[in-house]
C-alpha cells in the first residue's frame, strides 16, 4: 500500500516562503511521476507543479519562477519550495504520485497566506 504523508504547511505572510514536502512509503523512483495540486476553497482541484522519474520539471503558467519541485531518492522526499508567496496561494497542498496503474494521493497540508 502506497501512503504519500506531506508536511510543512502553516500560516505565512504575503511575500513569505515555505517547503512543503512529501514523503513516500516506498521508494520514488518506482513512480512514473510525482507532483503537487492544491485546492483552494470552492474552486477545482489545480495543477501546481510535477517531477518526472526522469527529472523533467512541469510548472503551472501562473507559478513558474516562484514555485520550484525537487526530489531527493535517497530520502523518498519531494518538495515544493514557494517563494514570494500571495495570499492567493492559500490552499490546501495535495501531492500525488503516478504509476502506470494507479495515482496515489496524500491528505493535502494547508497553507494560508495571510496578514
Amino acid at each position: 500500500q502506497v501512503q504519500l504523508v506531506e508536511s510543512g504547511g502553516g500560516l505565512v505572510q504575503p511575500g513569505g516562503s515555505l517547503r512543503l514536502s512529501c514523503v513516500a512509503s516506498i521508494r520514488i523512483f518506482s513512480f512514473k511521476a510525482m507532483g503537487w495540486y492544491r485546492q483552494a476553497p470552492g474552486k477545482e482541484r489545480e495543477l501546481v507543479a510535477t517531477i518526472t522519474s526522469g527529472v523533467t520539471t512541469t510548472y503551472a503558467d501562473s507559478l513558474k519562477g516562484r514555485f520550484t519541485i525537487s526530489r531527493d531518492i535517497a530520502k523518498n522526499t519531494v518538495y515544493l519550495q514557494m517563494n514570494s508567496l500571495k495570499p492567493e496561494d492559500t490552499a490546501v497542498y495535495y501531492c500525488v504520485a503516478t504509476t502506470p496503474n494507479n495515482d496515489y494521493w496524500g491528505r493535502g497540508t494547508q497553507v494560508t497566506v495571510s496578514s
